[in-house]
C-alpha cells in the first residue's frame, strides 16, 4: 500500500474515533445545560446556541496561525496538538458546575484546537491530485461515520451513566484518536519559503485569488446554515413530540439519519468531482440541501424530521469534499496550510455566527421559521456560487 494511503488510512481512523466523541455532545447538550439549572426552554435554547458556538470564536482567530505554522514546521505537530488538547477539554467539561464554566471551556477548545485544520493539509500535502477529491471524500465519510454512531451512542450513554460521565467518554474518544495520529509519516516537508514567513498570504499573488475568496464565502454560509438549527433539534423534537420517552435517544437518530446519508455518499460524491469538477458537485449539493430544508419546517413527527434529514445528509457529503479539494486544486503548495487554515476560519466563523444567532432567532420568530431562513440563504448561495466559481471553470 502505498504510504499516501497508509497516511490516508489512520487519519480516517482517528476522525472517525473523535467524530464519535465530539457528536456526542450535541444531542446531550440542551439537557446537560438544564442539568446545570437553566429552567426556562428559551433560555435553554439560548445558552445552547452560545455554548455550542462560542468556541468557533478563538478558532477562527487560531485556526491561520496554526496553518502558518504547519506550513514551517510540518503538519504532524499541529495535528498531535490539536487532538490531545481536544481529548482534555472535552474531560473538563465533565466537572463543569455552571453554564459558564461551558463557555470558558469551550473557547479555550478553540485556542489550542482546530483538528480539521491541521489533518485536511496534511492529506491534501501527500494525495495526488488526481486522488484528492476521492481522499477528501473518505475523509469526510469517516468524520461523518463517527458522526452517524455518536448521537445515539451519546444518548444511550447519557441514560445510562450520566451527563457528566458522558463527557469523560468523549474526551477518552479524543486521545485514543491522538494515539492514533501518532503512527502517521509525513514525507513532504513544507520548506520555510519566504512567502510562507510573510505576515499573511498576499491574495492578489495568487492565482484565481477571487475564487478562493468566493470558496470562503460558500464557507461562511454553509456553515452558517448549517449551525443554526443543529444545537436546537433536540427543543424541535420536544415541541413536535411533547414529552416522549427516550428523548435523548429519539434526538441522537435523528442527528444520525445525516450523518448516516454522508456516510454512504461522501466517497462517491468526492470520486465523481475528480471526473466532472468539484464546482460543479458543490453547486448541485448546495441547491439539494437549500430545497430539503423548506419541509424540515413543517414536519409534525421525529420521524418525517428523520427522513428528510437523511436526504440532507446526501447533499452535505458533497459540500465539505468540495470545498476542500477545490482549495487543495488552486492553493500554491507553500501557502497551503495557510489558505486552509482561513478556509477553516470562514469555517468557524460561520459555524458561530451560526449558533449564536440561531439560538437567538429560534427564541424570536420560532424553529420552524429558522428551517425556512436557511433554505434561503442555501439557495441564493447555490446561485451565487453557479454565477461565479462555475463561470470561471477552474477545475479541470
Amino acid at each position: 500500500m502505498p504510504l499516501w494511503k497508509k497516511n490516508l488510512l489512520i487519519c480516517c481512523l482517528a476522525s472517525f474515533i473523535v467524530s464519535i466523541g465530539m457528536s456526542q455532545m450535541a444531542p446531550i447538550l440542551p439537557l446537560y445545560i438544564a442539568e446545570l439549572g437553566v429552567d426556562n426552554p428559551a433560555d435553554v435554547a439560548r445558552w445552547a446556541g452560545i455554548v455550542f458556538g462560542c468556541n468557533f470564536i478563538s478558532l477562527a482567530i487560531f485556526s491561520p496561525i496554526w496553518g502558518r505554522l504547519s506550513d514551517r514546521f510540518g503538519r504532524k505537530p499541529m495535528i498531535l496538538r490539536a487532538s490531545g488538547w481536544l481529548g482534555l477539554i472535552m474531560i473538563g467539561m465533565g466537572f463543569a458546575q455552571s453554564v459558564w464554566h461551558l463557555v470558558i471551556l469551550r473557547l479555550l477548545q478553540g485556542c489550542l484546537s482546530g483538528f480539521q485544520a491541521a489533518v485536511i493539509p496534511l492529506l491534501a500535502q501527500e494525495t495526488p491530485k488526481k486522488h484528492s477529491g476521492w481522499a477528501m471524500g473518505m475523509f469526510f465519510t469517516a468524520q461523518v461515520s463517527g458522526g452517524l454512531m455518536g448521537p445515539v451512542f451519546g444518548g444511550w450513554l447519557s441514560e445510562t451513566i450520566g451527563f457528566r460521565n458522558s463527557f469523560l467518554c468523549i474526551g477518552t474518544c479524543c486521545l485514543l484518536g491522538f494515539l492514533a495520529l501518532t503512527q502517521v509519516h509525513e514525507t513532504k516537508k513544507t520548506a520555510r519559503t519566504e512567502s510562507a514567513d510573510s505576515p499573511c498570504p498576499s491574495f492578489r499573488s495568487l492565482p484565481q485569488r477571487n475564487v478562493i475568496l468566493g470558496v470562503f464565502l460558500t464557507t461562511v454560509l454553509l456553515h452558517f446554515s448549517l449551525t443554526c438549527v443543529a444545537p436546537l433539534l433536540t427543543v424541535y423534537i420536544q415541541e413536535i413530540a411533547g414529552n416522549i420517552d427516550h428523548i435523548a435517544i429519539v434526538s441522537g437518530a435523528v442527528f444520525s439519519a445525516a450523518g448516516f446519508a454522508s456516510m454512504l455518499f461522501a466517497s462517491r460524491l468526492g470520486k465523481l468531482a475528480d471526473r466532472i469538477g468539484s464546482e460543479r458537485i458543490l453547486f448541485s449539493c448546495l441547491l439539494l440541501s437549500g430545497l430539503v430544508s423548506i419541509p424540515q419546517g413543517f414536519v409534525t413527527a421525529p420521524w418525517q424530521l428523520g427522513v428528510l434529514r437523511f436526504f440532507h445528509g446526501i447533499a452535505i457529503a458533497g459540500l465539505m469534499p468540495s470545498t476542500n479539494n477545490l482549495i487543495r486544486q488552486l492553493a500554491p503548495p507553500a501557502l497551503m496550510g495557510r489558505i486552509f487554515g482561513f478556509n477553516q476560519s470562514a469555517q468557524f466563523i460561520g459555524m458561530f455566527s451560526g449558533a449564536f444567532f440561531g439560538g437567538q432567532l429560534a427564541a424570536l420568530i420560532g424553529i420552524r421559521s429558522l428551517f425556512l431562513l436557511v433554505a434561503a440563504l442555501l439557495i441564493v448561495n447555490a446561485m451565487w456560487c453557479k454565477i461565479q466559481i462555475s463561470h470561471n471553470n477552474t477545475v479541470s
